[in-house]
């Protein structure tokens, strides 16, 4: 894994002046050497997307298809292969990594189903005044044009599917920035598009630094752009760009509430264990990992003591070991800022029941209570191991909670009471309410995005292809309906 990666400029490999290293945030070892494109090669890509757009999106849905079936079986058969991949340049430990892939699997075998059956087209009769007597309006979608992807470092192989997949599948041409940390998964999905028969210029990885992310913001030949990343960024980028379609995947601080219902010893063991897993799964750096754990009064002593023990029993170490659950964070300087917010909550009064140590990049699996509201981690998203519990005095107090909050991507609610599921979806202020489970869940398939400070549109293919086009409408005059 320590060979030199090129990367893909309209469909094809290639490489530029400059390269720079990619390193374990486990043990520091090169894991791989990759070049970089040149400004005249990142115009070249952009220019060839922009000249390919109609061509793309009068692209047979056959063709589109085959092409996102061909790379979803050829995920499939590499499986092993890259998610030794993610690992290594991730740090995410090998189970959770072949995890990644069997959803980057799945997200380019969606796509190819949604290429197929997109866009049918609907009739709509406009003779129901008189001044449309004879006229039928039929809509269809077209892209909006070339797509600028933006993804981040924390599924490094399929937030790019999430990218390219819906893209492709809608006949939008794209060009991707993968995130410089972890570029070498998004450019294996350049290595199995280069095997189809997609047109020259539909798509192009480009591994760019961040300081030149500005200039393809703006470039207008790219009028959509799908960036998941943080709030800060995310909006910069969308302030800088207003009359463009921008959909923004931003951060979160997930929430799982426990209500009282849910207070058998078997309930509260299995919500224990879900939120011990899921807060600290991908070492945290998801935004839906749990954050935050709101427990009924009724069920918080009881619940406490179970979310620590299984918690204290994941084990951390080596991304490469199979018993593996938590690896180290993608640098000792996001490692740092967690230490940072966990010994300023500390400071403040919270109670450090389980954790609170750093080695290098790793940071220990944590559990805090009795945490101040106006500290950092109880405001901010922390995307590391940590896990703050209160307690809440019934299900309107604990709804109130979730939603004392900036963010609002998606929340959990542990409860057999389907009225309570319904009340949790009316009054929970997030993109998603998982009802039974941590909010951590996530199908590719589905709408996936906030509300509030989480961002703006839907990912999920089919969610996202309507974020990449629009309706057109033909009016057909002097027809005998």
């Amino acid at each position: 894994m320590t060979s030199t990666h090129a990367f893909w400029l309209a469909g094809r490999r290639a490489t530029g002046e400059a390269a720079f290293d990619v390193t374990s945030p486990w043990d520091g070892r090169v894991v791989g050497t990759v070049s970089v494109p040149t400004d005249a090669q990142v115009e070249e890509a952009v220019a060839a997307a922009h000249a390919v757009r109609d061509e793309f999106a009068a692209t047979p849905a056959h063709v589109r298809a085959a092409a996102l079936d061909h790379v979803s079986r050829r995920l499939a058969e590499r499986t092993e292969e890259i998610a030794r991949l993610i690992s290594a340049e991730n740090g995410k430990p090998i189970k959770w990594a072949r995890g990644e892939v069997g959803r980057a699997v799945s997200v380019f075998r969606f796509a190819s189903e949604e290429a197929r059956r997109f866009n049918g087209g609907e009739a709509q009769r406009l003779d129901t005044d008189a001044g449309g007597t004879g006229r039928l309006a039929f809509t269809r979608r077209f892209p909006k044009g070339v797509v600028l992807g933006i993804a981040p470092f924390n599924f490094p192989l399929n937030l790019c599917a999430h990218k390219i997949a819906p893209a492709i599948a809608a006949g939008a041409p794209i060009v991707l920035k993968p995130a410089p940390a972890t570029p070498l998964s998004g450019l294996v999905l350049g290595e199995l598009l280069a095997e189809t028969e997609l047109p020259a210029g539909a798509w192009s990885i480009l591994p760019v630094p961040n300081d030149r992310m500005p200039a393809l913001v703006q470039d207008e030949r790219l009028p959509v752009i799908s960036f998941t990343g943080s709030e800060k960024v995310g909006y910069a980028i969308m302030d800088s760009v207003p009359r463009k379609h921008c959909t923004l995947e931003l951060g979160g601080n997930g929430a799982a509430v426990v209500l009282a219902d849910f207070g058998r010893d078997e309930d509260l063991d299995r919500a224990a264990q879900r939120i011990a897993t899921f807060s600290n799964y991908q070492g945290g750096q998801s935004c839906i990992s749990v954050q935050r754990v709101i427990a009924d009064a009724s069920v918080y002593d009881r619940l406490l003591p179970r979310i620590v023990a299984a918690v204290e029993a994941q084990v951390a170490g080596d991304p490469d070991d199979e018993a593996t659950d938590v690896g180290p964070l993608v640098s000792e300087e996001a490692a740092q800022r967690v230490e940072a917010w966990v010994r300023e909550a500390v400071d403040a009064g919270a109670t450090l029941l389980t954790g609170g140590k750093r080695d290098g990049a790793s940071y220990a699996p944590t559990v805090l209570a009795d945490v101040p509201a106006d500290v950092t981690i109880s405001c901010e998203e922390v995307f590391g191991p940590v896990l703050t519990v209160q307690k809440a005095d019934g299900e309107a107090a604990a709804f109130a909670a979730v939603n004392d909050s900036k963010y609002g991507l998606q929340a959990g609610v542990f409860t057999h009471d389907l009225q309570t599921a319904f009340r949790a979806h009316r009054a929970l202020e997030v993109g998603g309410v998982v009802v039974g489970d941590v909010p951590s869940y996530r199908a590719d398939q589905m709408p996936y995005g906030g509300a509030k400070q989480s961002g703006v549109g839907r990912e999920g293919v089919r969610f996202a292809m309507e974020d990449y086009t629009y309706e057109r409408v033909m009016v057909l005059t002097g027809l005998d309906l």
